[in-house]
């Protein structure tokens, strides 16, 4: 298999042909390691060395012997060293045992061939770490590919890879999604494990999955891969079909809201996103759905400051555990400015703000689950802007406190932070284009455990307004 023949493939298909015996894995393998080498001078994706053979797989899980990548954060594999985008790690932590999910992606047969770049303890909308310096976007590589995800979602947009890992506690799944033209879902709290390290990551807004080119691959991936493990905090109720077979039956008509202004209150909306989003919400009125525009009542003031004392209470609670188990003081040499200014925030917050902080939250998820009692799904853009250019999000800018950076990340992404709060799936698709041929991505929230739902839709406007021939300036089988 040639690299160009494989990289028109997706996760599904090549699992296909792998199991036809019409190619072997390891000739799909081959074929993507040669893909991996050839864009990572351009996209700066990978951390560490590419691995010279893939983790240990089961071979006769639904994706077996697919090629795939871990991103540097939360998520783990035995003996693979992490460094969760932070100097502070040096050249990586090994670490001891799989989490649940990376079992689970051996389980379903998923070749991991490397480590993907996040920035620091991924708090930033770009993945631009100083550890290992900025991951370049395949559309244009002056811009960002988003973040915390953005070194698995240049892979995947580039096709050196046809699906990767990505994790999401503000929007880090689908924001790089939007910036790549992707498909990313963020499962509901509780759909993937977070185990054994974390019982409720982020006080509850952190969730692990992937991104992927494809619907099908979307739904397949979560079908192998969700459930609940002993210990987990959440115990969802099983599907009511497997996903896939949502995305084959298509959606039935929908009551969906319209919504075109951020939830988070910082930052104006790109006109192209707004367009975007109201040309998608034609297209479902034409499949059959009523589209109206409403919006769930947000306090956008308080939903922030909760959000700020999430993250920074997450922040430094992790610089503080590593630099103890590391026996360093860490400073300048070993975090960005942002970071250090985070976690100092952080250290100054009492027991009281946090449970402030889940009042907010909760008073956010009963407005949000009342009005889907009104309407299915929330149509929104993604992002603020299609994408950001390389230095906007500069995490090493120490002109920052804590709260500026959090306002600056927030101003390019004001609409993915809900859903992580209410816990509810969420999912961008890359819906619309700008004049220089980068993608826009839209967004549609359902109801919590409504991925089903989600991925049906989805799967309808893939068919409606097809992405797959449209391609990227750096990508596997074009001369680099």
């Amino acid at each position: 298999m040639k690299p160009d023949e494989y990289a028109d493939l997706d996760a599904t298909a090549l699992a296909a042909l792998i199991r036809s015996g019409e190619v072997t894995a390891g000739e799909v393998q081959a074929a993507a390691t040669e893909a991996l080498d050839a864009v990572q001078p351009a996209l700066n994706a990978l951390v560490g060395k590419r691995f010279a053979a893939p983790l240990d797989h089961a071979e006769d899980g639904p994706f077996a012997g697919v090629p795939f990548a871990i991103k540097d954060l939360i998520v783990h594999a035995a003996g693979v060293p992490q460094r969760a985008g932070s100097r502070l790690l040096g050249d990586g932590v090994p670490m001891p045992a799989d989490t649940h999910l990376m079992a689970r992606f051996r389980r379903a047969g998923l070749a991991t061939l490397g480590v993907t770049a996040t920035p620091e303890l991924g708090f930033n909308a770009s993945t631009e770490p100083v550890a290992t310096g900025p991951v370049h976007n395949p559309w244009d590589l002056t811009r960002s590919p988003g973040g915390s995800s953005g070194g698995s979602a240049a892979l995947v947009a580039a096709r050196a890879l046809p699906v990767a890992h990505a994790n999401d506690g503000g929007g880090s799944i689908r924001i790089p999604a939007a910036a790549c033209g992707l498909v990313g879902l963020k499962p509901s709290r509780g759909r993937t494990s977070p185990g054994p390290d974390y019982a409720d990551p982020l006080l509850g807004l952190g969730i692990e999955f992937a991104v992927t080119r494809t619907v099908r691959d979307c739904a397949g991936l979560l079908d192998a891969v969700h459930g609940h493990e002993p210990g987990d905090r959440y115990l969802l109720p099983e599907p009511v079909r497997p996903f896939a077979e949502e995305v084959r039956a298509g959606s039935r008509p929908l009551r969906i809201a319209l919504h075109t202004a951020a939830f988070s209150g910082h930052g104006s909306v790109d006109p192209r996103c707004v367009a975007a989003t109201e040309a998608v919400g034609r297209t479902l009125e034409e499949l059959g759905h009523t589209v109206e525009p409403a919006a769930p009542a947000v306090d956008a003031a308080a939903f922030d400051d909760a959000n700020l004392i999430a993250w920074t209470s997450f922040l430094a609670d992790g610089v503080d555990s590593l630099a103890a188990a590391l026996g360093v003081d860490p400073g300048p040499e070993h975090l960005e400015a942002t970071t250090r200014a985070c976690a100092d925030h952080g250290r100054t917050l009492r027991a009281s703000d946090l449970f402030a902080a889940d009042r907010v939250f909760n008073a956010t998820t009963r407005a949000v689950a009342a009005f889907h009692q009104r309407f299915d799904l929330i149509l929104t853009p993604t992002m603020n802007v299609p994408n950001t250019p390389l230095g906007h999000l500069d995490a090493d800018d120490d002109s920052l406190d804590a709260r500026g950076w959090y306002d600056r990340i927030f101003a390019t992404a004001g609409f993915t932070a809900l859903s992580n709060v209410t816990g509810n799936p969420a999912i961008s698709l890359p819906l619309g284009r700008t004049d220089e041929g980068w993608p826009i991505g839209v967004q549609l929230t359902g109801p919590y455990a409504g991925e089903g739902m989600l991925l049906a839709v989805a799967a309808d406007l893939e068919k409606a307004l097809p992405w797959d021939g449209h391609r990227p300036a750096t990508v596997v089988g074009r001369a680099l």
